[in-house]
């Protein structure tokens, strides 16, 4: 099972994400003889073995079902046990644009958390590109190592437990970018300077909850020789998406008072592919036809502040042969 790549069957020791519906999904490592219950019922290992990703296994009562998709970065992201705060896809497709990131790219990152981003960046940067990730924190280096490995990402991935504010990362000149998410990232820009390429441009991005570390962080970039320093906050706004009956002109006119509220129907009743939602017309419950308008609103709930991202690049230094193959 490779994060990176994509299979059509299920096989024993395969790591399957469990569906049951959009607010709700599990990981789950397909093991022979073994069974899977969650509120919906019984599922057996054994039927899910053999079977193509996205299927959909009824329980042995034949009453429930899920489905087993394959693993992603987007749909771990969604599953990974939390042992830190997590990267969500706003911020993680914001940052691999910024970086720019790609098939090829040598990546460093500090620190790896639970490993949300970095299953991204290798998916990202794969096959043959390459991040190291390190983490302070012994158990959480060690519990990283073991999802690498489940996951087979080892060809793409290096983890090492290590203080890089403390003995730095270790390498010189290698990286194309680096991450940074650490409660002090000012005192590892100059690691970070260190294991940036100086043949091309480099690329930093530092991941910080706090205006106060950003202004820190910006003041170490710039003593460091960074430039274009800049911040940018990433907040995703959903959008409801509704059918409403569409506003007569004459009614309009004549100055009658519109309904905008959704059309009810026994839509619910209906099969799949009968469903006439995106038709433009639909029945209410009286069987009369209705014309029907869809329309979209922001939710009014929004997700608020994660972090800030700082970022920064590295220019090549004087006399040094540029890489013009960037």
């Amino acid at each position: 099972m490779m994060f990176h790549e994509y299979k059509n069957v299920i096989e024993d020791g395969d790591t399957v994400i469990v569906y049951l519906n959009h607010n709700s999904m599990s990981p789950l490592k397909v093991e022979a003889g073994q069974v899977y219950n969650n509120r919906f019922g019984t599922f057996k290992h054994d039927d899910m073995i053999g079977l193509k990703y996205g299927s959909k296994v009824v329980n042995k009562d034949g009453k429930g079902f899920v489905f087993l998709l394959h693993p992603t970065p987007a749909l771990w992201t969604q599953v990974v046990p939390h042992r830190t705060q997590i990267l969500y896809l706003p911020d993680i497709s914001f940052i691999s644009l910024y970086l720019d990131l790609r098939p090829g790219k040598i990546m460093i990152e500090s620190g790896t958390g639970s490993g949300s981003f970095s299953h991204s960046i290798a998916r990202t940067i794969a096959p043959t590109g390459h991040l190291y990730t390190f983490e302070y924190h012994e158990i959480r280096a060690q519990t990283a190592r073991k999802e690498f490995i489940e996951h087979n990402l080892t060809d793409v991935v290096t983890i090492e437990h290590r203080d890089v504010i403390a003995n730095g990362f270790g390498k010189r000149n290698i990286a194309d970018a680096v991450f940074l998410d650490l409660p002090a990232p000012w005192d590892a820009v100059a690691a970070a300077k260190d294991a940036l390429r100086k043949d091309t441009i480099g690329r930093i991005c530092c991941f910080s909850p706090c205006i106060e570390q950003v202004q820190r962080t910006a003041l170490a970039l710039d003593e460091h020789g960074f430039s274009e320093i800049r911040m940018y906050e990433s907040l995703a706004k959903d959008y409801e998406i509704r059918n409403i009956p569409q506003p007569d002109i004459d009614e309009v006119i004549d100055g009658q008072r519109v309904s905008f509220k959704p059309v009810k129907s026994d839509k619910k009743k209906r099969k799949l592919e009968n469903d006439s939602a995106c038709s433009g017309t639909d029945t209410d419950a009286n069987g009369s036809t209705v014309k029907e308008l869809t329309v979209t609103k922001p939710t009014d709930v929004v997700r608020g502040h994660t972090s800030y991202l700082t970022f920064a690049i590295l220019a090549p230094e004087e006399g040094d042969d540029i890489d013009m193959s960037e």
